[in-house]
């Protein structure tokens, strides 16, 4: 019940989002005419469309996608039509004979045409226009559904959305349509009215086409709700709570037990391990993907932990649980595991079994388990090292182990490993897969179809944007044409991107420039001072280490092969 008062919620502040204001003049179009026959009828076709449009994008496949572009240009062409008959009768006349069946109910040629079904038709094609405009509770829902599959509970969710959004614009509708009546009886300027919505109808059209629903007018609006929707989910879903306190020589609590093993896809380093053969161990189970930045720095202190420990009774488990497509390849992870120098046990969770069984939600997490295979600590991320190696120090004195060598892990890890910057206010982990996509600044994206990008020259911080001919697809956007280029404005110390060569694993070089000059000195481990580097296989690269601080900073990488495929960017 709360996700959906959440999702309702969520729809009724739409009408303060700025990709929404194309669309108002549409709506306000037949603000004059009754509303139980004109008003109410397009509303709820808005709706349905919308819900429905919303549904086939997260579940029902790239067929379902590649119908909503081509609904928008349809949509586009009727509303156009719709602004060029508000200005002018003899125009509608005109414009409308080829269009007789669907222009006589969608463009309102006639102002005598009070059809119920004309409205819903013109509420359809402004669902169509609508669905692109998605805030991070939207985003949610859809993420929800891509994950869980196709259900009753995900329409329910979407028309629940779409429901919030049609009453704040129902009362919109019904106040801007006492103010256009009383206009027309004071004023008398009923036809120049009808013309100025033409002229809005045919703005709103333009700003559509040209991607400024989702561009510009993000960046101009002073009525973004991406603030006010974060606060509501964050509301539903906090953040996770931080790892119990360790008190020296208090007992560590018994959070639950063990769960099976036997789901693991395949081990690595190891023969099948279970819940059996690890009783009267001390067992750390790390989860991880080899790809995400944060496993990656947290991985020298458990490789140190078990190198320390493991002649002490400590076993390390590493769950491999992919986030991305390619990592669920075995030999994509064999070789990172090699990379990586990773020489304990590993299993390959590709069906998320043991991440099910241990209820996760977070990369990193680490489990620790005492001999008797009950959980009696857990932490989610990274740092808190010292009180972690405190925990396995404890579990492994109350086995009975004695004489443990003393202090603390020191790894001093380099690269990618070394410990984050701790800047609070760097650039959030960033999607390029439309699936998880945000702050993108370079207009609409066409979904799983080739399409020719242009960059702003100007972005916000945290903005990014493509350049060139790239197909965005749900978790990756792959570059389809040589020197085409992904910009981002960040702050952090370190850049990084996971990025993958051609289908075919050729090698795709790049270069990158910091502020449209050579990196210098704060080149990252996988490129040189002059930026240059090589796409060799599918992994996090990092491409910028800045030097000193950790300042905001123009990023851009170009390819001059094509065929790359980028993943995310995350920050240090």
């Amino acid at each position: 019940m709360l996700v959906l008062i959440l999702a309702y919620l969520g729809g009724v502040l739409t009408i303060l989002s700025p990709c929404i204001l194309p669309v108002l003049p549409f709506v306000f179009a037949r603000a004059d005419r009754p509303f139980a026959r004109n008003g109410l009828p397009m509303l709820v076709g808005m709706a349905l469309t919308f819900a429905l449009v919303a549904t086939l994008a997260a579940v029902g496949g790239s067929w379902a996608i590649q119908a909503n572009q081509y609904g928008r240009i349809i949509a586009l062409i009727v509303l156009a039509a719709l602004g060029l008959t508000l200005l002018s009768t003899r125009l509608a006349e005109w414009i409308s004979r080829p269009f007789v069946a669907l222009g006589n109910k969608l463009s309102q040629r006639s102002e005598e045409d009070d059809s119920i079904w004309s409205a819903a038709g013109l509420g359809v094609a402004t669902g169509l226009l609508w669905a692109p405009c998605a805030g991070p509770i939207l985003g949610l829902l859809l993420t929800g559904a891509a994950l869980n599959g196709a259900s009753l509970q995900t329409s329910l969710l979407l028309l629940t959305y779409a429901l919030g959004a049609t009453t704040s614009l129902a009362l919109a509708l019904l106040v801007g349509g006492r103010v256009f009546s009383l206009m027309k009886r004071s004023l008398g300027a009923g036809e120049w009215v009808r013309r100025a919505l033409g002229v809005l109808v045919l703005a709103g059209v333009a700003a559509i086409a040209l991607g400024l629903d989702t561009g510009v007018l993000t960046r101009v609006s002073l009525a973004s709700t991406g603030g006010i929707e974060q606060k509501l989910i964050d509301a539903a879903r906090p953040a996770p709570a931080p790892a119990p306190v360790v008190k020296q020589g208090e007992p560590l609590p018994v959070e639950g037990e063990l769960p099976s093993l036997q789901g693991a896809t395949q081990w690595f380093n190891t023969p099948p391990l279970s819940v059996q053969s690890l009783r009267g161990k001390v067992v750390l189970v790390d989860f991880w993907t080899y790809s995400c930045i944060n496993c990656i720095r947290a991985l020298p202190y458990v490789h140190a932990w078990a190198d320390k420990y493991k002649d002490h009774g400590l076993v390390v488990i590493g769950v491999h649980a992919p986030e991305f497509a390619f990592e669920k390849d075995p030999q994509n992870v064999s070789k990172a595991i090699k990379d990586l120098g990773v020489d304990y046990p590993v299993a390959l969770d590709n069906d998320y079994a043991i991440w099910k069984g241990f209820n996760n939600e977070y990369w990193p997490a680490h489990y620790f388990i005492d001999p008797q295979g009950r959980i009696r600590h857990h932490h989610f991320g990274e740092g808190e090292y010292e009180q972690s190696e405190d925990v396995i120090r404890q579990l492994l004195t109350e086995a009975g182990q004695k004489n443990l060598p003393g202090g603390y892990v020191q790894p001093g890890a380099q690269g990618a490993e070394a410990a984050g910057s701790g800047d609070a206010m760097r650039s959030p982990e960033t999607y390029v897969g439309y699936a998880r996509a945000e702050n993108f600044a370079g207009g609409q994206v066409a979904h799983d179809d080739v399409w020719t990008y242009h960059a702003p020259k100007t972005l916000m911080t945290n903005q990014w944007a493509l350049d060139g001919r790239w197909t965005v697809r749900d978790e990756n956007a792959r570059l389809d044409a040589a020197n085409g280029s992904i910009v981002y404005r960040f702050r952090g110390r370190d850049l990084h991107l996971v990025l993958g060569p051609t289908h075919d694993g050729k090698p795709v070089r790049f270069r990158v420039t910091i502020d449209g000059k050579t990196p210098g000195a704060d080149h990252g481990m996988d490129t040189d001072s002059d930026g240059n580097g090589t796409v060799t296989s599918q992994r996090l690269y990092q491409l910028v280490r800045q030097a000193n601080g950790t300042g905001e900073r123009t990023f851009e990488i170009t390819f001059l092969d094509p065929g790359v495929q980028a993943y995310a960017f995350t920050f240090g």
